[in-house]
């Protein structure tokens, strides 16, 4: 279970396709520019919603979702930190954002997918998909961590605090900036989310084998 603040993220539809949506869609994209452009391809996949995470290589911004994904999952208790957030944030807005503009990737996304869903692709259900997230408690600091970068680290830390906002809860959102590849765990992360065919064709992308 997944806790953002005090609230658990619902386990429900909604936060299946959001998340859903956003991997495939991104992993598509990656994947067919690393066919057609080879390892040095670069493109921005469902965190360019975050400003700050938009330039997070798309590799590692799918184990992202992947690991949210698994804590979400979980039967244990996970408190969200600002990149679970982000993650959240971001896929919901991509996933609202292709109901709305290609409803025929989302079908195509949802068709043999491990949950099955019927549910009308419509504004109503793009709305719903962004009040999953904008009705959970937060703080969005997700989204104001840019304006700190060109500040002087000593004033970045004052500025933080005094719009209350803790510099440590920051260090997840640095560590996902400076990262480039992804970890044999993600493979395991995306059960339930993806189908066993899905997830190999992952891993032979991706060049990473399941963690034993």
């Amino acid at each position: 279970m997944l806790k953002i603040c005090q609230t658990p993220f619902p386990q429900s539809t909604l936060s299946y396709v959001a998340l859903r949506v956003a991997f495939l869609q991104t992993f598509e994209i990656f994947a067919q520019q690393r066919l057609l452009m080879g390892e040095d391809s670069e493109s921005h996949g469902y965190l360019r919603e975050v400003p700050f995470l938009q330039e997070v290589a798309p590799a590692v911004q799918l184990e992202l979702l992947a690991s949210t994904w698994n804590k979400h999952q979980s039967r244990d208790i996970h408190r969200s930190d600002l990149v679970d957030e982000s993650v959240i944030y971001a896929a919901c807005e991509v996933a609202a954002r292709a109901v709305e503009n290609d409803p025929e990737f989302v079908l195509r996304s949802l068709a043999g997918g491990p949950v099955d869903v019927t549910i009308p692709l419509d504004s109503y259900f793009a709305r719903e998909l962004r009040l999953l997230y904008l009705e959970l408690p937060n703080d969005c600091d997700f989204l104001l961590v840019s304006q700190f970068l060109d500040l002087d680290p000593e004033d970045a830390i004052d500025q933080k605090l005094q719009m209350g906002i803790d510099p440590n809860c920051m260090l997840p959102m640095f560590d996902a900036l400076g990262r480039w590849h992804v970890s044999p765990q993600m493979i395991g992360f995306l059960h339930g989310l993806l189908t066993e065919a899905e997830i190999a064709r992952v891993s032979t992308i991706l060049r990473v084998s399941c963690l034993t």
